[in-house]
């Protein structure tokens, strides 16, 4: 069985590290370059840099704190936010980092997937999810259980709770969001998954919006729903707050890794921690 990756990851805002709750309350949380030398030095598996809102302020991501950080980790890197095109990507790769994570543009232009997964090898893309519970869809279900009707969904109606007397059962619906978080596309998020496998991208970076930044735990059912929609890797990410969660997420889904930054940035638990624990419940990771 492979090991799960544990992968801390650094918020960027104007050059600093920062973290809030549901993408919104942004605070810092120290000096990135900094940071990443800690993390480093605990043996993360991997780290991400996300410039949030390099996309919605239409600039490119800072490739000279790129370049700072990859000079001073030896772990592999992966770097996103504000990537519009390929030459965007050739010059995160050549700034250091292993891997580019796509979001907005990905989106806007979904060819960006496949083309950079072409010239550069899937491995190096990541597809970035932000996605937002909208609505739990209620299907018509048969007496044995079964689903009959249109399975097609609409985003954007209230959830309600099984209706035994209609015959009616729910699924959970979550749509993507981008911009960093900022705006709605109409997008199903298990939808938009299995289409940026089909484009080439290596791995997919989930993050819950509802979860973001809680510590309430890993959205369950949202990673579930993603990791069994795909074959490649999938970044579990939002809501970590204690090595259990972590545990929880990885015996629960499918997922090849778990994210998280507000745990680690202000030393609740250090990697190593979150590691040992998940050894002691037979859970794979590298020590």
């Amino acid at each position: 069985m492979l090991t799960k990756r544990i992968i801390p990851c650094l918020d960027i805002k104007d050059g600093r590290v920062v973290k809030g709750v549901k993408f919104l309350g942004l605070k810092d949380a120290g000096d990135p370059v900094e940071v990443a030398k800690i993390y480093d030095k605990e043996e993360a598996d991997e780290l991400v840099f996300l410039d949030i809102t390099a996309s919605f302020e239409k600039r490119k991501t800072l490739i000279e704190l790129v370049e700072q950080i990859a000079k001073n980790i030896f772990m592999p890197f992966t770097v996103g936010g504000g990537v519009g095109d390929i030459a965007d990507i050739r010059n995160i790769l050549n700034a250091g980092a292993e891997k580019v994570s796509v979001n907005t543009q990905a989106v806007k232009f979904p060819q960006l997937i496949s083309e950079s997964a072409r010239r550069f090898g899937s491995q190096s893309i990541v597809v970035a999810i932000d996605a937002k519970l909208v609505t739990s869809h209620q299907s018509p279900v048969t007496g044995n259980g079964q689903e009959t009707g249109d399975p097609s969904t609409r985003l954007g109606v209230n959830r309600r709770p099984l209706d035994s007397a209609r015959g009616k059962q729910e699924t959970d619906k979550w749509e993507v969001y981008i911009n960093g978080g900022r705006t709605p596309t109409g997008l199903d998020a298990v939808d938009w998954a299995r289409k940026v496998a089909k484009l080439g991208a290596g791995e997919i970076l989930l993050t819950s919006m509802d979860y973001d930044g809680t510590k309430d735990g890993f959205d369950i059912k949202l990673t579930k729903a993603i990791t069994e929609a795909v074959s490649i890797p999938v970044i579990a990410s939002g809501g970590a707050g204690k090595p259990e969660h972590f545990s929880e997420v990885f015996s629960k889904t499918s997922a090849d890794a778990g994210l998280a930054a507000s745990i680690f940035h202000y030393q609740e638990y250090s990697v190593r921690q979150v590691k040992e624990y998940l050894r002691s419940k037979e859970i794979p990771v590298r020590l």
